[in-house]
C-alpha cells in the first residue's frame, strides 16, 4: 500500500511537473526566437535607414562635383572625399570614358537610383553609388558624375554597430555568380543568406545549422544592397540544463516527500492492523496511538473505543456467566435438597432474570391445591414488582385474560412491547414496557395444578413464567424466548415433582373421603400445637365432633349416601371455623378440630356455630343414577360436640382427647345436637 500511495503521489505531482517543464522549454525557445526575430526586424529598419542615408550622402557628393566648374572639379572631388561624403567619385564623358576620379577608378555595382542587375559587367566594385548628370554651360549633356561608398568589411562593421546585429552583403560577380562581402564578426553567414533567398519566405527569420538566426534584406529603391542580417541564436542548453536539474531536484524531493507521506499515512493503518491481530488473539488491552484528528486519527479513536467497549462487554459477559453459573448451581442445589415450592419458584425466577437481564418477573401457577380458584392463574412468586402496582400474592388472572392469561390458554410463548397498557394488559397485570412470557408445562403425571393441558405445550399446564423490562431498555428477542422456553421446560419438571411430592404427602396425611387430615396427622398436629401453646403461654381448644345417629343414615340411604353425608359434614366443619383452625377425621363419623389460641368462650362459639350450621340446613346430595335416585336428596343430620381446653383439661394429647371425648359423651347423654365443655357445668343452648 505504501508503494501504491508513493506512486500515486508521484504521478499526481511529477506528471504536471514534467509537462510544465516541457511546456516551459518549448515556450522559452519560442519566446527567444520571437524576440530574436523582432530584434532582426528592428535591425532591418535600422540598416535600411542607414543605407538610405549613405545613398543621400553619395547623391550630395555627386551633386557637389557636378555643379563645380570644370577647372575646380578636382578640388571639389578632393573636398568631398576629405569630408567623407563619399569613398570614391568618378567623372565620365557621355561615351562612358572616365575623365577624373577620386578613390578607385571602377564602376560601382549598387546604384541608389535603381535595383542592381544581377548580370553586371565584370570588374564592378561592390559599393553604394549615386550618379548625377554632368552638363555644359548651355545645358547640353557632358557626362556623369558618380559618388560611392565602397562596400567593404569596414562599412559592414559600421552597419553592424548601428543595428546591433551582424551584417553581410552580397553582390554580383559576373560569371562567377554571387560574391559576398562579409562582416569580420560573422564569417560564413553569406551561405545561409543565399540559402534563405532561395526559400519560399526569404524575409522571415530562420535558424541555421550553426545556431544563427538569419534574416535576408532584399534591395529596393533607395537601398540597393542585398544584405543578410544575422545574430546568434539563444543559448538554450544552459536553460535546458538548469531546467532538467530543477526537475531532477524536484523529483528527488517529491520522492522523499511521497515516501514520508505514504509512511505517515500507512503507519497508523499498520498499527491498527497489528492491534486488530492482537485483539483477534484475545488481547483486548491492545490500543492504537492517536496521532491526529484526521480520518486516520478518527479510525484509531474508534478502534480504541471499540476495544474498550469489547472489554466492558467481555467483563459483563464474564460476570453474567459467573452469576448464571452461581444461579444454576443454586437452582440445582435447591431442586435436589428441598421440596419447598415457594423457594424453588423464587430460585427459578432469579435464574431466569439473570439469564435474560430482566428487571422484574413473576411466576403464576394454575389454581391452588385446594381448588379455591379453579381455572385461575395465581401469583406464587415475584421479583421487583413493588413499583408496578402489583402484589404477586394477590395476582389472579383467568385463562385468556391479558397477556399472561393468553399465554396460559394458548400454551404459546410470547414477547413484545406494550404500546397501550390500558388495552394490551389486564388491569391486574404488572405495568411494563417490554415483556416475555412462557408457559410451564409438566409431564402430565397425576392431577397436579387442577388445570388442563396447554394447547401449545406438552403435558399438563402448570402455570406461566413472565419477565419484564430488560436492562438497557432493549426488547426481548427470539433468542431470549428460546432460552427462557427451554429453561421453563426444565424448571417445570422440578416444579411438578415438588407439587407431586406435596400432593403425595397430603394424600398420606389426609382422609381420602372427606379431604380432612387423618388421625395420624391429628396426633402429630395436636402434639405440635400443645408445645407451641406451652412455649408462648397460649390457650388451645380441642373439639370432638360426632354425627348423631349416623347408623340410621346408612341403614336408610345406604353407605354411598352415608359417605357423601360425611363429606358434606366435613365441608360444614371447615366453613364454621377459622382458616388457622385444623379439621381432622378421627374415624367413622367422628371428627376432631384444633383451635389454636382459642379460649373457652371462643371454643363454645365455634361449637355452637357447628351445631347450628348442620341443624339449620340439611345436606343436599345431587342426583346420581336416574334409575336409583333421579332427584336431589336432602339429608338432615345433627352433631354433638365435646370441648376440652389446654391446659385446664390436660397437658398431653391423650389427656386433651380424653377430656374432649368425655365432654362429647356428656353431650350425647344430654340429648345430642349440643355441645359440652369438659369439667364445666352444663350450659343451656
Amino acid at each position: 500500500m505504501r508503494a501504491r500511495l508513493t506512486a500515486a503521489f508521484l504521478a499526481v505531482v511529477l506528471g504536471p511537473l514534467v509537462l510544465g517543464a516541457i511546456f516551459v522549454g518549448i515556450s522559452v525557445r519560442s519566446v527567444n526566437d520571437q524576440r530574436t526575430a523582432d530584434r532582426l526586424e528592428l535591425a532591418v529598419s535600422t540598416v535600411s535607414t542607414t543605407v538610405s542615408g549613405l545613398c543621400r550622402s553619395a547623391l550630395s557628393a555627386a551633386t557637389i562635383v557636378a555643379t563645380a566648374p570644370e577647372s575646380g572639379r578636382n578640388d571639389a572631388i578632393n573636398t568631398v572625399l576629405r569630408q567623407g561624403l563619399a569613398d570614391a567619385v568618378v567623372v565620365r564623358n557621355p561615351a562612358g570614358t572616365q575623365l577624373g576620379n577620386g578613390g578607385l577608378a571602377l564602376t560601382f555595382e549598387a546604384n541608389c537610383a535603381s535595383v542592381p542587375d544581377a548580370k553586371a559587367t565584370s570588374g564592378t566594385q561592390p559599393g553604394i553609388a549615386a550618379s548625377v548628370q554632368l552638363r555644359t554651360a548651355d545645358g547640353a549633356p557632358a557626362g556623369t558624375v558618380e559618388a560611392a561608398f565602397i562596400l567593404n568589411p569596414k562599412l559592414l562593421n559600421q552597419l553592424s554597430a548601428i543595428s546591433s546585429v551582424d551584417v553581410t552583403a552580397l553582390s554580383s560577380g559576373g560569371n562567377s555568380g554571387l560574391t559576398t562581402v562579409e562582416n569580420n564578426n560573422a564569417p560564413g553567414v553569406a551561405i545561409s543568406v543565399v540559402q534563405q533567398l532561395s526559400s519560399p519566405t526569404p524575409q522571415v527569420a530562420q535558424r541555421t545549422d550553426a545556431n544563427l538566426i538569419v534574416r535576408a534584406v532584399p534591395p529596393r529603391q533607395g537601398q540597393p544592397l542585398l544584405l543578410g542580417l544575422s545574430t546568434d541564436g539563444p543559448q538554450l542548453q544552459g536553460i535546458y540544463g538548469l531546467l532538467i536539474l530543477v526537475v531532477l531536484v524536484v523529483v528527488v524531493i517529491a520522492v522523499l516527500v511521497a515516501w514520508r507521506l505514504a509512511r505517515a499515512t500507512t503507519m497508523p493503518i499498520i498499527e491498527v492492523a497489528g492491534a486488530a491481530e492482537r485483539v483477534a488473539a484475545g488481547d483486548l488491552d491492545a490500543r492504537v496511538p492517536v496521532r491526529g484528528r484526521d480520518e486516520v486519527g478518527q479510525l484509531a479513536s474508534t478502534f480504541n473505543r471499540m476495544t474498550r467497549e469489547m472489554q466492558s462487554y467481555t467483563t459483563a459477559l464474564t460476570v453474567s456467566r459467573d452469576q448464571l453459573r452461581g444461579n444454576l448451581a443454586l437452582l440445582g442445589d435447591t431442586l435436589s435438597s428441598t421440596h419447598d415450592l415457594d423457594r424453588i419458584l423464587e430460585v427459578i425466577l432469579e435464574t431466569a432474570m439473570a439469564a435474560t437481564g430482566a428487571q422484574a418477573g413473576v411466576v403464576l401457577l394454575l389454581d391452588r391445591s385446594d381448588g379455591s380458584w379453579p381455572g385461575t392463574l395465581v401469583g406464587r412468586s415475584g421479583q421487583n414488582l413493588s413499583g408496578r402496582g402489583v402484589n404477586p400474592r394477590d395476582l389472579r388472572l383467568a385463562l385468556g385474560e391479558g397477556v399472561l392469561g393468553g399465554v396460559a390458554e394458548s400454551g404459546e410463548p410470547r414477547h413484545g412491547r406494550v404500546r397501550n397498557p390500558a388495552t394490551d394488559l389486564a388491569p391486574v397485570e404488572p405495568r411494563c414496557q417490554t415483556y416475555i412470557a412462557v408457559p410451564f408445562s409438566g409431564s402430565g403425571r397425576g392431577a397436579v395444578g387442577g388445570g388442563g393441558s396447554g394447547r401449545g405445550g406438552e403435558g399438563r399446564l402448570l402455570g406461566v413464567l413472565a419477565l419484564y423490562d430488560r436492562l438497557g431498555a432493549d426488547d426481548f428477542d427470539d433468542g431470549d424466548l428460546v432460552t427462557l422456553r427451554t429453561f421453563a421446560g426444565q424448571a417445570a419438571v422440578a416444579v411438578e415433582n415438588v407439587m407431586l411430592h406435596s400432593e403425595a404427602e397430603r394424600l398420606a396425611l389426609a382422609d381420602p373421603l372427606t379431604g380432612l387430615w387423618n388421625y395420624r396427622y391429628m396426633r402429630v398436629s395436636l402434639k405440635r400445637e400443645i408445645e407451641r401453646a406451652a412455649r408462648f403461654e397460649r390457650s388451645l381448644a380441642v373439639l370432638a365432633v360426632d354425627v348423631d345417629r349416623f347408623a340410621g343414615v346408612n341403614e336408610q340411604h345406604g353407605h354411598t349416601v352415608g359417605d357423601a353425608v360425611l363429606a358434606g359434614v366435613a365441608n360444614r366443619l371447615k366453613a364454621a371455623v377459622r382458616e388457622v383452625d385444623m379439621s381432622f377425621r378421627q374415624g367413622g363419623e367422628a371428627f376432631v378440630l384444633l383451635l389454636p389460641e382459642a379460649d373457652s368462650a371462643g371454643a363454645q362459639t365455634a361449637a355452637r356455630r357447628i351445631c347450628m350450621s348442620l341443624r339449620s340446613t340439611p345436606i343436599t346430595l345431587p342426583a346420581s343414577d336416574p334409575t336409583r335416585r333421579p332427584t336431589e336428596l336432602s339429608v338432615r343430620v345433627t352433631v354433638s360436640v365435646g370441648v376440652a381446653l389446654y391446659p385446664h383439661n390436660g397437658a398431653t394429647p391423650e389427656d386433651l382427647l380424653e377430656a374432649a371425648e368425655g365432654a362429647l359423651v356428656a353431650a350425647k347423654a344430654d340429648g345430642r345436637d349440643t355441645w359440652r365443655v369438659a369439667g364445666v357445668p352444663r350450659r343451656v343452648r
